[in-house]
């Protein structure tokens, strides 16, 4: 069967009936990748103008009787629309569809941009396109060769391309029978015909390029494409990746070009021609920046741990903590640990967090008593959602979230903090003389004489 939208695809309203309808749920994902879980039903018309998804084009949107159809699949010959509605629709009541015209435009420059180019990597450098991607803002067409392509090759394929586009090439569409090869023999057909298709193959042609058998919606004339942009290749095993954008997206993608042009002008305070220098002094001042602080982390770390050395053992602390969030520096901890004396319990971290609320990751080492390293090592792990392993006196491990790392810091003070000694007080027993014996035993038996 084919489809209102495969005869026209420039049709923008039409009227049909409604052949059946049924409750139906869609986990349905919206322009901001949210993901929501929609209730309506599923519709089938008697005819169409919103393309069910197939041959790499996603499907339409629009609106059937105002109410919006979120996706379009096909099953044979029937396309079922799934409608967010609050109630059903009635069997052969005619309803109306509205197309989303603006979706429709953007996916049928980039299909049939895709054809063309696809037909002159063929003529060129004989490049079978086995598959592709019609993204939300680039798309992609996969080459069956090994050899990456050049810059030089695929500015001959665009240049070719927005030639063809100028001159306004006639795209049609033709219906031919696949059981005549007369009328078959010169369509290409990468996937060959779906196994349920019935009736005659749908053929887009660009007059004088190729004819390629697919069921998508596609411009008239290749002037209505407006431009196209090869943006990259790229190798992916055996095949390469050529990605682009076609019509209105190179409209956008050279806005989101010039505006981020701007931005880095504004922050590198030099104009377009001198981005890729300014950016490359930056990147030196960085790497130099970034050694002196590597250079003064460790004279820090060899401060700390001569400190410790120089003070008289019997005022050494029992345990010894330093936690640094200035970047995740494994020398720190490896310079003071080389320098400390023995002795004490090291609690030590390192990681790119500013505050001790961060999510950061880095790296904690605990060294000193084996028993307690072996106690405290699995606990911290746990409280900093992280994973590490250790033994004789040393843990080391790799930490992601450093918002809990006070409760480490107690648990470690808890274990060396003096432990309370409870002594009970006795009271002293008091000698008592005979006579004021006797007499307490006078008072007790009186009262159970007089009874």
């Amino acid at each position: 069967m084919v489809f209102k939208c495969q005869e026209d695809s420039f049709l923008k309203q039409f009227k049909t009936k409604i052949v059946s309808s049924e409750f139906a749920t869609l986990d349905w994902t919206n322009g901001k990748g949210e993901t929501k879980n929609l209730k309506g039903f599923n519709v089938i018309c008697e005819d169409t103008i919103l393309f069910p998804e197939g041959g790499g084009q996603p499907c339409d949107y629009g609106t059937l009787d105002e109410c919006p159809v979120r996706n379009v699949i096909r099953k044979g010959t029937t396309a079922v629309h799934f409608v967010e509605a609050p109630k059903t629709f009635e069997i052969g009541a005619e309803v109306a569809q509205v197309l989303d015209f603006p979706r429709r435009l953007d996916h049928m420059q980039q299909h049939s941009g895709q054809h063309l180019i696809t037909a002159l990597f063929d003529r060129e450098f004989k490049y079978d396109t086995t598959s592709w991607s019609l993204g939300s803002s680039v798309s992609y067409i996969q080459l069956s060769t090994p050899h990456l392509i050049s810059r030089e090759s695929l500015d001959l394929i665009e240049t070719q391309a927005n030639d063809l586009i100028r001159e306004g090439r006639e795209v049609s569409v033709v219906l031919v029978d696949p059981e005549v090869a007369q009328e078959f023999q010169d369509a290409r057909a990468p996937r060959g015909l779906p196994k349920d298709h019935e009736g005659l193959a749908r053929v887009v042609r660009i007059e004088g390029i190729e004819s390629n058998m697919c069921c998508g919606t596609h411009v008239s004339n290749l002037s209505q494409l407006q431009c196209i942009k090869l943006l990259y290749a790229e190798k992916v095993k055996t095949n390469v990746l050529v990605y682009f954008v076609v019509g209105e997206r190179v409209l956008r993608k050279l806005g989101e070009v010039f505006q981020r042009e701007q931005q880095l002008t504004q922050a590198l305070k030099g104009g377009p021609n001198q981005h890729l220098e300014l950016v490359q002094k930056l990147q030196q001042n960085v790497k130099g920046t970034r050694k002196s602080f590597q250079l003064l982390l460790k004279d820090f770390a060899t401060a700390e741990a001569e400190r410790l050395e120089l003070m008289p053992k019997k005022e050494r602390p029992k345990h010894f903590s330093i936690h640094r969030r200035d970047g995740i520096e494994v020398d720190f901890i490896n310079t003071f640990l080389r320098l400390a004396p023995e002795g004490i319990f090291y609690f030590l971290t390192v990681s790119e967090g500013v505050s001790a609320g961060s999510s950061a990751k880095g790296h904690l080492v605990l060294r000193g008593d084996p028993e307690l390293v072996e106690k405290l090592g699995p606990e911290f792990m746990d409280l900093l959602e992280g994973k590490g392993n250790g033994k004789e006196g040393s843990f080391q491990g790799k930490i992601n979230n450093l918002a809990r790392l006070q409760e480490c810091q107690e648990l470690l003070e808890t274990q060396f903090r003096p432990k309370k000694i409870i002594t009970e007080v006795l009271r002293p027993v008091v000698p008592l003389d005979e006579d004021v014996l006797d007499e307490q035993e006078q008072e007790v038996q009186e009262p159970a004489a007089a009874s």
